[in-house]
């Protein structure tokens, strides 16, 4: 989440008033993240989250992002449902940009995750990937690693150094990985950005899960890694949390068992899973613009998740 767009009270109004959610109070802009805008909503009836889409997101897609809300939501999983407004549209346009109002659910983000939150987040993963097998739209993972290794050759060799002197020289370790990426495990769609800030909790339960706008198609033991990458490390990615990870696992594997295969894929899949950030980590700190409301992501924290992956192997899942 992110402020790029500035709107004004009158227009924020008037917005709201095509939606049957009552006349709006307040709303507050949210600086966390790097993809879109995003305002906490609050109405004479509730609150809600709204999102003005800005980068990343194709909005031919929006449908398919919105309506997994919506089937995830009545499939009993703990995600936002869309609120659609008078017309039954799922979103509407600002001046060419589209927005959505998104259900606001409780709970609070854990900043320092504990084992029981961690199982929590497995199985409430599992469940998501479960349910969304019968979903009827589909939609290409479209940061796979060979789009991470294109991302990163095209910020170049000489900007990446930019960011950090050591970052150049995982371009060739990206290409390789790239190379012998397994594409054949089980799959879903899965939501293949759920970092603690993108889920919901209260004490030790999942409230909710949100920003669905990387979901995709692919396999979901690459989710699972996505997910044990950005919970079991502290921020720097120095420092590893075996008994999250474990955590994790156990409760991902109470709602589904892993195959043998998957389990097997888990050291590269998590590699490649901290690939991607640190490109879409280097490819924001370049290209974000100087005065957007936006905390920028140092990539060698995912640079140092990697090295940890790649030495400690299986070692890394036990």
């Amino acid at each position: 989440m992110a402020v790029y767009t500035h709107l004004g009270a009158e227009e924020l109004a008037r917005l709201i008033e095509h939606y049957d959610v009552g006349e709006l109070i307040s709303a507050k802009g949210i600086a966390e993240g790097v993809s879109n805008s995003n305002w906490l909503v609050e109405t004479t009836r509730n609150r809600y989250i709204l999102t003005m889409y800005e980068r990343r997101i194709d909005i031919a897609q929006l449908p398919f992002f919105l309506g997994l809300l919506d089937h995830l939501a009545a499939n009993g999983c703990a995600v936002p449902a869309t609120i659609h407004d008078k017309s039954g549209a799922a979103y509407r346009q600002i001046d060419g940009k589209a927005v959505a109002l998104i259900e606001f659910l409780p709970g609070i983000s854990p900043t320092e995750p504990t084992p029981a939150q961690a199982h929590a987040v497995g199985a409430a993963m599992a469940k998501v990937h479960l349910a969304a097998r019968d979903f009827r739209s589909s939609r290409a993972n479209n940061l796979t690693p060979t789009d991470s290794v294109a991302i990163l050759e095209k910020c170049g060799r000489e900007r990446l150094a930019q960011v950090d002197a050591g970052l150049p020289a995982i371009v060739d370790l990206a290409q390789a990985l790239a190379a012998d990426w397994p594409n054949d495990l089980p799959r879903s769609i899965i939501h293949s950005d759920l970092f603690p800030d993108n889920v919901l909790m209260l004490g030790d339960d999942v409230s909710g899960m949100i920003d669905f706008y990387f979901a995709c198609d692919d396999m979901m033991a690459y989710d699972l890694a996505v997910t044990h990458a950005a919970w079991c490390f502290d921020k720097s990615g120095s420092r590893f949390a075996a008994d999250i990870g474990e955590a994790m696992i156990e409760g991902y594997e109470t709602v589904r068992s892993l195959e043998a295969r998957e389990r097997a894929a888990l050291p590269a899949l998590a590699q490649g899973a901290c690939l991607r950030f640190v490109a879409s980590r280097a490819e924001d700190w370049l290209d974000v613009p100087a005065d957007a409301q936006v905390e920028r992501k140092d990539p060698m924290d995912f640079v140092r998740r990697w090295d940890f992956y790649a030495s400690q192997g299986q070692a890394a899942f036990a």
